[in-house]
């Protein structure tokens, strides 16, 4: 049994198709579905049934499985270690936070830090997705909420206030009311986060116009007349044409968090990087 085959197998359980697993390791199709038969073959069972809908484990499958991932974490671990004691400044960073304060607040940054360690290439991925700093899908994260995953380090960075804007034309709501009003508000799967609510309530007549979990996309239907929308703060401050508006109150404004796997604490790129990020925007 090779461990690259187990590596392969793995991609396979999680993502459930040979596609979809072939585009995440880097390989073609034809050679991830070639070592899957191979290790199929080395330990005697078939390890998924072939449906219509993808790759789905069987009983033996599941048993491997559990057992790879502990091999993954070991291996993970090792190449963390290694990493983590890393004292010159080059290589790869691998940066995750959501959409808006990747482009406003941390772009700039790592414009800067570049610039001055430019045998550094620091690679950005703005996603909805919590990438897992364990598998290291990122190196350092920032997020709207504390980390739960174990050994993780983590520190508040910010906190950010919302507004609730419109264009330069827009008419102002009335609150508790907002029966005119068009609103561009987050889209069903985060329709619970603090300020949709908020904003639900302070505006129940309010008839939803555009939805989306981009809030720059939000931010630009805003400057369009689309309708009023919550919005970050420093994202308007940066987004010409839109006016705040004042209801009585304030939507809920929202910590950031940054977080590191314990096992890069020494890592020098990320250490540099982090402490001009705490520079630059921390409270």
């Amino acid at each position: 049994m090779e461990w690259s085959d187990l590596r392969i197998f793995l991609a396979v359980a999680r993502s459930g198709t040979l596609g979809a697993a072939a585009r995440k390791l880097g390989q073609t199709q034809p050679t991830v579905g070639r070592r899957i038969r191979a290790l199929e073959e080395s330990v005697g069972h078939a390890l998924f049934q072939r449906t219509t809908e993808g790759f789905v484990l069987t009983d033996e499958g599941a048993t491997i499985l559990r057992h790879a991932e502990h091999m993954e974490e070991e291996a993970l671990a090792i190449e963390r270690g290694l990493a983590g004691g890393e004292a010159q400044l080059t290589g790869l960073l691998r940066i995750s936070s959501s959409d808006w304060f990747g482009v406003h607040m941390l772009t700039p940054v790592i414009a800067e830090f570049t610039t001055m360690h430019p045998h550094v290439t620091v690679e950005l991925v703005t996603d909805a997705r919590l990438l897992s700093l364990a598998r290291r899908e990122a190196d350092l994260a920032f997020r709207i909420r504390r980390f739960d995953e174990p050994d993780v380090l983590q520190r508040k960075l910010m906190h950010v206030e919302y507004g609730l804007y419109g264009s330069e034309t827009t008419a102002p709501p009335k609150a508790g009311d907002g029966s005119n009003s068009a609103l561009l508000t987050m889209d069903t799967g985060f329709g619970d986060l603090p300020d949709a609510v908020w904003l639900k309530k302070m505006l129940p007549n309010a008839r939803v116009a555009f939805q989306s979990n981009n809030r720059d996309a939000q931010a630009q239907a805003c400057v369009s007349g689309a309708g009023i929308a919550v919005l970050p703060k420093p994202l308007a401050e940066r987004t010409p044409g839109l006016r705040l508006i004042d209801l009585g109150a304030q939507p809920p404004g929202r910590d950031t968090w940054v977080g590191y796997h314990r096992d890069l604490k020494r890592l020098a790129r990320l250490r540099m990087l982090l402490d001009m990020v705490i520079d630059r925007l921390a409270d």
